[in-house]
């Protein structure tokens, strides 16, 4: 295990300084405050609250808010840090009760009340971090920051009694599905990380990828990734890493990559190989990894044998009710709850 800690390491500097970027500031300090509380949530059987985050980085302040959503239960729940489209609760990506019912707390967060989506790094957190000043190459892109922020959220759950610190999982879907597998490479606390959809520069290796390539997501979204990227455009072989890398990061942790099979873009069969890639590590680690037949997936597909799960699902790119049953049926399976 030490001589995995150490390459783990080397990987996360590699995948920092090459694709994500690093957060060049220092937390000096984090509080948070309660600011509404409903203990009546989904029927009286969820008490839901709205919590500020707000510290110092460095010598600038933030703010960002989040929501808990937890059972009215006396047990430790096992949860999920969300990163969030929307504040809205429930939502078309977050069907809040039907996690609840089957024991599990949920923390979310809305991504763009951290920073925004777009290349301006002056507002919410990029602003904080950088204060006006250039990006170095090798600093944050905005997915970094929206992860970074996810860690945040996991700081509160462990002044909660509720919660099973043992059992806590980050989830995301598309570009957030990005930001959770950064999430749960960089913050240990995770017990699992779930991707969904979450494609080029997510889950998806990146040699021989059809769909989204890196040229592709650097050209529109050139703002959740760090300048160094971009030097591999149309160069995908020159990488020093490919995405499973950031797949097996979590070893010897549990990680979770969904697909769905109408989204080329993402690719599922990228995502899938990944997963492939990434169990090799595993493996050495004396774990079962990627459990699948000798064969690429097929709609309807469901492994959940081994440390790394997967499924693929019909349809479009999308984060459904249908994901989060499949999230909660391995989450069972390998926390035993």
């Amino acid at each position: 295990m030490d001589k995995w800690d150490k390459r783990r390491s080397e990987i996360l500097t590699l995948l920092c300084r090459e694709e994500y970027g690093f957060i060049p500031s220092t937390l000096t300090s984090l509080r948070f405050e309660l600011v509404a509380e409903d203990k009546q949530f989904c029927a009286g059987k969820v008490t839901l609250s709205k919590v500020l985050a707000a510290g110092q980085l460095g010598d600038r302040s933030f703010s960002f808010p989040f929501y808990t959503s937890i059972p009215n239960g006396k047990q430790k729940y096992p949860f999920f840090v969300f990163i969030n489209f929307k504040d809205a609760i429930p939502d078309a990506y977050f069907p809040v009760e039907e996690i609840c019912d089957n024991g599990f707390a949920v923390l979310s967060f809305c991504y763009q009340d951290v920073t925004s989506d777009d290349n301006d790094f002056t507002n919410g957190l990029a602003g904080v971090i950088f204060g006006g000043s250039e990006r170095k190459a090798d600093e944050c892109g905005k997915i970094a920051m929206w992860s970074w922020a996810a860690s945040r959220v996991m700081d509160y759950a462990e002044t909660l009694s509720s919660l099973d610190l043992t059992k806590a999982v980050v989830v995301g879907h598309s570009r957030l599905g990005k930001a959770a597998l950064l999430t749960g490479a960089l913050d240990p606390r995770f017990a699992c990380t779930i991707s969904n959809e979450s494609g080029c520069s997510g889950a998806a290796v990146s040699r021989g990828k059809t769909g989204e390539k890196i040229k592709d997501i650097c050209n529109r979204f050139p703002h959740w990734f760090c300048a160094n990227y971009s030097k591999y455009m149309d160069k995908e072989h020159d990488l020093p890493f490919d995405q499973h890398f950031l797949v097996a990061a979590a070893a010897p942790r549990l990680a979770y990559v969904a697909s769905a099979k109408k989204d080329t873009w993402a690719d599922p069969d990228s995502e899938y190989l990944s997963c492939v890639a990434a169990s090799e590590v595993y493996g050495k680690l004396g774990l079962a990894g990627f459990v699948h037949p000798d064969r690429l997936p097929e709609v309807g597909d469901v492994f959940h044998e081994g440390d790394i799960g997967y499924h693929l699902r019909d349809g479009l790119h999308y984060l459904s009710r249908e994901d989060w049953l499949y999230f909660i049926r391995f989450l069972k399976r390998k926390f035993q709850v």
